[in-house]
C-alpha cells in the first residue's frame, strides 16, 4: 500500500527536505507501536518528514524503512546514512482546502467606534467584510483600491 512516487517528483520531495530535521528517532527498542505511532501522527500533520534510526546494520535500517513504509502507506524518498525521508500526503491539508472554500472571500472583523462625547461606552460591531473590503481607523468600510499601474511599463506593453 505504499505511494510510487515518479523519479521528478521524488528529487522534488529531496529538496524540499533538506533543510529538515530529524522529527522522530529510533531506538535500540526498535520499532515499537508508539514509535509507529509518532510516525504517523508526524506523516498526518507535516507530510514530509525526516527518521533517525540508530543502528549500525543496514540490513536492519533498510528493513525499519521498508516496514515503515508499508504499514503507514508512505512512500520512500530517501535513505542516507541513519536518516530516512518519508512522504505522505497530509489529512488535514484536505480539510483545510474545504474550510477555506466554503468562505474564501468573507472574514468577521469587530468595529469599536468610541462615544462621541467620550462618558458613555464605545459602540462594538462585528461585521462580515468581504475579500477586497477593508475597515478604516474611522471604523468604516471601505473597497480595496485598484493597483496603479506604472505608464512607462504599459507604454513598453509590459504588465
Amino acid at each position: 500500500m505504499t505511494i510510487k512516487l515518479t523519479p521528478a517528483e521524488r528529487s522534488e520531495l529531496r529538496a524540499q527536505a533538506h533543510g529538515l530535521n530529524p522529527v522522530v528517532m529510533v531506538g535500540e527498542s526498535g520499532l515499537t507501536p508508539a514509535v509507529m505511532k509518532e510516525i504517523a501522527a508526524s506523516l498526518d500533520a507535516h507530510g514530509l518528514i525526516k527518521v533517525r534510526v540508530f543502528g549500525d546494520e543496514r540490513e536492519d535500517r533498510i528493513a525499519i524503512y521498508e516496514t515503515i513504509c508499508e504499514e503507514l502507506g508512505a512512500a520512500p524518498v530517501q535513505h542516507i546514512g541513519k536518516l530516512l525521508v518519508l512522504y505522505r500526503p497530509k489529512k488535514e491539508a484536505e480539510k483545510d482546502k474545504t474550510a477555506k472554500r466554503k468562505g474564501a472571500g468573507l472574514r468577521q472583523v469587530t468595529i469599536v467606534k468610541p462615544s462621541a462625547d467620550g462618558t458613555k461606552k464605545p459602540t462594538v460591531q462585528k461585521v462580515l467584510v468581504k475579500g477586497n473590503e477593508r475597515v478604516t481607523q474611522g471604523g468604516s468600510i471601505k473597497r480595496a483600491k485598484v493597483r496603479q499601474k506604472s505608464a512607462k511599463k504599459s507604454a513598453l506593453g509590459t504588465k
